[in-house]
């Protein structure tokens, strides 16, 4: 059997998916809030109860992305030279006839992907409190609208785009997040950098 290497931790892949499930519910209430959409609504009991899921899955995402920051955030905020030649052949997207550069834990990509969800979450979970609590204050009420919003496409932009990288683009990866390992010979492949750094290259 092929030795296995451990990529994402237990815990890691479980705030992977409470912030996805909550992601997915909180853009179902919004589209149905933006859109008045009774027959989603109507799932959830009414608008004032889907109001009140909205909100509190509000602060599940937000408490989710926080936690999301211990396992990303640092290695988000690191580039060097190779990264910087991964954006200078598009990651070998738009061409297989380029040469990737060797890749550290994740690329480029990647990173910049979390940390515009990073901004945006924090954008949008600041602004949906001061809506949820903050109502009689009409200059701020109205500023955090418009972030909510701004926030919101981002979103829906990146969030499909997230998806099918991790699944259809990137045969493979989907099983990661679920099991959180790969094999150590796929891993000296797409890591070489991390590998060499954990000391199994």
């Amino acid at each position: 059997m092929a030795e296995m290497v451990r990529k994402s931790s237990v815990d890691e892949i479980l705030n992977h998916w409470i912030l996805a499930g909550s992601c997915i519910l909180l853009s179902i209430t919004g589209f149905a809030f933006l859109f008045h959409l009774e027959p989603v609504s109507s799932v959830f009991g009414g608008v004032n109860t889907m109001k009140e899921v909205h909100n509190w899955g509000g602060v599940v995402f937000g408490l989710s992305l926080l936690y999301s920051m211990r396992h990303y955030l640092i290695d988000a905020l690191e580039y060097d030279a190779d990264d910087m030649q991964w954006f200078k052949v598009a990651g070998g997207y738009l061409s297989h006839k380029v040469t990737v550069p060797p890749m550290g834990k994740y690329n480029p990509g990647q990173k910049l992907y979390y940390l515009a969800i990073v901004v945006a979450g924090i954008a949008i979970a600041a602004s949906g409190l001061v809506m949820w609590l903050l109502k009689d204050n009409a200059s701020l009420l109205l500023l955090s609208h418009i972030v909510h919003n701004v926030a919101f496409i981002i979103f829906v932009l990146a969030v499909p785009v997230h998806i099918y990288l991790g699944t259809l683009a990137n045969p493979g990866t989907f099983k990661l997040m679920v099991s959180g390992t790969l094999p150590l010979s796929e891993a000296k492949k797409r890591y070489p950098k991390w590998m060499k750094a954990a000391g199994k290259m």
